[in-house]
């Protein structure tokens, strides 16, 4: 997967991740790779700086929360993920079967 494309991923990923726990780069690190992620530590570090710069998570030391303006750009997200899930697996069964 592309850079750009992984790091936006990544940067939804970590938004649900902090729906339970605040995160932590250590912590996050084994979750993402679990999920398929080939990230570092200077890689999330990154991302959980730049959804801290949209005010989606915010920072205490060493430990990221998410703010009521991520919660809602993740609902938001979640309604995307949706509608292009349904058209994408649609359009997937035309091609396998055609």
């Amino acid at each position: 997967m592309h850079a750009e494309v992984q790091n936006l991923f990544v940067r939804i990923h970590l938004l649900y991740l902090a729906q339970n726990q605040d995160l932590t780069v250590s912590d996050a690190l084994p979750l993402l790779e679990e999920r398929g992620y080939r990230v570092g530590e200077r890689e999330i570090k990154q991302e959980l700086e730049h959804l801290t710069q949209e005010n989606f998570l915010t920072a205490h030391g060493d430990q990221w929360s998410l703010t009521g303006t991520g919660i809602e750009e993740f609902k938001e997200i979640l309604a995307v993920f949706g509608r292009v899930s349904e058209e994408l697996l649609a359009s997937d069964k035309k091609t396998s079967t055609a």
